[in-house]
């Protein structure tokens, strides 16, 4: 079922996120402000620190370090890259609704096997490098949200999956000097 909420996370998570939303709402009820708030899925691209999915598995492969998926590996994300993402930002900023929640997604929901096989790919080796790793406590079985509001504003997804993964891996390839402090190296 997708999320409609746009919450993710551990409960201690998705309660902070939801305290985020409240205390928009609140300033906006208060002061008058006109907001807007954003939700999305997923991101991928460059700057992404370390130790989120894409980043993690794409520096590891390049230190020829495992790549630890939790759990069964099951766990289906939407994935959007983060030039979408800002562009959904922008959109809302122009031309939202006041007051209005906006889901950004990419329309891309995979498991985090598929998106491991993807990377395993790009990379040219096997599952040999993959170590299965205690799965997170609250970790979200599935984690997408419904773009429909934002579609009606005219927001559509540039970035397919497969270029724009192609590229994060050149990026993170080409950028060392920016991630290897990240991870404590030298």
């Amino acid at each position: 079922m997708k999320s409609d909420t746009g919450f993710a996370g551990s409960p201690l998570q998705a309660a902070s996120k939801a305290a985020a939303d409240a205390f928009v709402q609140a300033y906006a009820t208060t002061y008058g402000v006109p907001t807007t708030i954003t939700r999305c899925c997923n991101n991928y691209g460059p700057y992404q620190f370390p130790e989120k999915l894409i980043p993690l598995f794409v520096t590891n492969a390049l230190d020829d370090r495992p790549l630890p998926v939790y759990g069964d590996g099951l766990q289906v994300r939407d994935w959007i890259h983060v030039d979408d993402h800002c562009r959904g930002i922008a959109l809302v900023a122009a031309a939202g609704n006041a007051g209005e929640v906006y889901n950004i997604g990419g329309g891309t929901e995979l498991t985090n096997r598929d998106i491991t096989q993807r990377l395993l790919d790009a990379f040219g080796v096997g599952w040999e490098v993959v170590r299965q790793v205690p799965d997170r406590l609250g970790h979200d079985r599935r984690y997408s949200v419904d773009i429909a509001k934002i579609t009606k504003l005219g927001w559509k997804r540039e970035r397919s999956l497969d270029e724009a993964l192609e590229e994060t891996v050149k990026w993170y390839r080409d950028n060392r000097w920016w991630w290897e402090p990240l991870k404590g190296k030298k």
